[in-house]
């Protein structure tokens, strides 16, 4: 079976690059960018994910059913974060209770 050598100058680089992205998730903790730190921590996990998805699993040499198990992991991926975000965004749609003396008062209004 033939597989694909990829040359230590690129797997040298890809870490290097790993090495000062984690360098840069580090230092962006310590700076306060208000709403952004998230997301620029997300952007920064997703760049790091791309590369050892790309490089180390030999994902871009890969043939196409294997980038599409790989793609349809992510959907699914998707699609819990879907269901588990429409459950969490949803719980203060039910009305809270009132207490019971509250309710005895005004049945006691009506009457």
């Amino acid at each position: 079976m033939s597989e694909h050598v990829v040359p230590v100058p690129i797997y040298i680089a890809v870490f290097l690059a790993l090495l000062i992205l984690t360098g840069l998730t580090t230092w962006v903790a310590f700076i306060d960018l208000g709403a952004m730190n998230t997301v620029v921590a997300l952007a920064i996990a997703v760049t790091k994910m791309l590369l050892v998805i790309l490089f180390f699993m030999h994902v871009k040499y890969s043939p196409g059913l294997t980038r599409l198990v790989i793609l349809a992991g992510f959907f699914w991926l998707a699609i819990l974060v879907a269901l588990t975000l429409s459950d969490e965004l949803t719980r203060g749609w039910t009305p809270k209770p009132q207490s019971w003396s509250i309710l005895l008062l005004n049945i006691r209004d009506l009457l």
